[in-house]
């Protein structure tokens, strides 16, 4: 039947397959199905699921479509409203609910929607889950454990939601420190953190500057958020901020702006929090996880600080995965994913700040300070969009390239293929330590890809 979950969930156009509604009402049924049959330590428990989404307008749809399936499954449902993604797997735990559910496209545009499951314990569902969920919705003739009348679930509006993540936040930060002489530029790219994130910081104490917290459905990531930090570095310098904050649509990925209004990415950040946690010895194993996407100088950085970088496939979620298995309490993404595991089960860009935060207010020093700790190799990332997924090794002209570019980099650099897990993209990433070489030679590789792979125009 396929998969309809790629590396983040399902994602697509708002009513095209996979989002459309009736199939929407399927999955709900589904993942009712789904988590009413497995065990539970009490027999008295009622099944229930806790539902979240972003500011998209067809958020409604897909909520009122999700809520119908697994009322009708058996199971109590209890609605957040808009709040990030780490927020629902935070409430997911502390409701002691059976899993929970995000409504987001995340740093798409407001056309798109998606969605996510979250387990009891606040991660993400395991492939094998997920494909079963998914052979239950698909599957036309499937027979559904409908309960009786009277077992059915009811819907419930959660009220204290928010102050219930702001509290679990606040919680991250030392009791004895505050953000009181702060200044903090908050860009929530009209999304789900548009309350949530600049009351966490106000509480705390931070001068805030919230930027794209007025969301209309349509807006969301519209020129604003993570996808365009600029916006914020702008305000920083304009407003001689200490530190810009840019979140993205569901807020589980955030990008830092120093006091000059420089952009720090997900591995300025991660090198600034590792380094935190080695010198504390707080980070287990001194291993730190990242992608393979994450640039080679950070895979350097830990090595001169005795540490270990634990490469891993791209997307959170694989993180997550390499995290549990090898005990390791930190990870990310170069993209702005960071994830905490003594603080949450997934990718929290709040959290993230709050973490730097808290290092600049102990170490007394400026951001932009922090971030000289890395200097990042030249690195060149170019999208092609295909027609079809053919794995690049049985494409010659596409082999014949990317050899060409790594006998061209003499062992001192790299080039990474890989498809994108949510759009019908293949990322051509090369590196290395001449950025004009990198740039050209990131060109000639995805020219490959475009002459075997990439959708011909109408009428070619």
């Amino acid at each position: 039947m396929g998969r309809l979950f790629g590396t983040d969930g399902i994602r697509g156009l708002v009513n095209v397959y996979p989002m459309e509604p009736e199939l929407v009402l399927r999955l709900g049924l589904a993942a009712g199905d789904y988590f009413r049959g497995r065990k539970h330590t009490s027999e008295h428990h009622r099944r229930k699921v806790v539902i979240g989404k972003d500011t998209r307008l067809s958020g409604y749809i897909f909520e009122t479509a999700l809520t119908a399936g697994f009322c009708a499954s058996g199971m109590d449902v209890y609605q957040a409203g808009p709040l990030p993604t780490p927020a629902i797997a935070f409430l997911a735990r502390n409701m002691r609910a059976d899993f929970g559910v995000v409504i987001s496209a995340s740093h798409n545009p407001h056309q798109d929607n998606g969605i996510k499951f979250f387990d009891a314990d606040g991660f993400k569902l395991p492939d094998q889950a997920e494909d079963e969920i998914t052979n239950m919705a698909l599957d036309p003739r499937w027979k559904w454990n409908y309960p009786a009348p009277e077992e059915v679930g009811r819907a419930h509006r959660i009220n204290d939601a928010l102050g219930r993540y702001i509290v679990a936040l606040k919680n991250s930060f030392p009791d004895h420190l505050t953000l009181e002489g702060l200044r903090v530029v908050i860009d929530c790219a009209n999304g789900a953190s548009y309350k949530v994130a600049p009351m966490a910081l106000a509480e705390l104490g931070a001068e805030v500057m919230p930027l794209g917290v007025e969301p209309d459905g349509l807006n969301i990531n519209y020129g604003c958020g993570s996808l365009h930090p600029e916006v914020a570095a702008e305000k920083v310098r304009e407003t001689r901020a200490d530190v810009g904050i840019a979140l993205d649509g569901d807020a589980d990925r955030g990008i830092l702006i120093d006091e000059n209004g420089k952009v720090l990415d997900g591995d300025q950040i991660m090198a600034i929090c590792a380094l935190d946690l080695l010198e504390k010895d707080k980070l287990p194993g001194r291993k730190l996880a990242a992608t393979v996407m994450s640039n080679m100088a950070l895979e350097v950085f830990m090595a001169e600080h005795g540490g270990e970088l634990v490469r891993t496939s791209v997307g959170d979620r694989y993180v997550v995965e390499a995290m549990r298995a090898r005990n390791i309490a930190m990870g990310g993404e170069q993209s702005g994913h960071m994830i905490f595991l003594g603080h949450s089960t997934t990718g929290d860009g709040l959290l993230a700040g709050l973490q730097v935060l808290r290092i600049m207010c102990e170490s007394g020093k400026k951001l932009s300070e922090l971030a000289g700790l890395l200097n990042l190799y030249p690195q060149k990332l170019i999208n092609v969009r295909v027609a079809e997924r053919k794995p690049f090794e049985e494409c010659p002209r596409i082999s014949r390239a990317k050899e060409e570019a790594e006998r061209e980099l003499h062992g001192r650099g790299r080039v990474l293929l890989r498809y994108s897990g949510t759009e019908s993209l293949a990322r051509v990433m090369v590196e290395g330590e001449n950025e004009s070489k990198v740039g050209s030679l990131a060109e000639m590789v995805a020219e490959a890809v475009r002459r075997e792979l990439a959708a011909q125009p109408a009428g070619a």
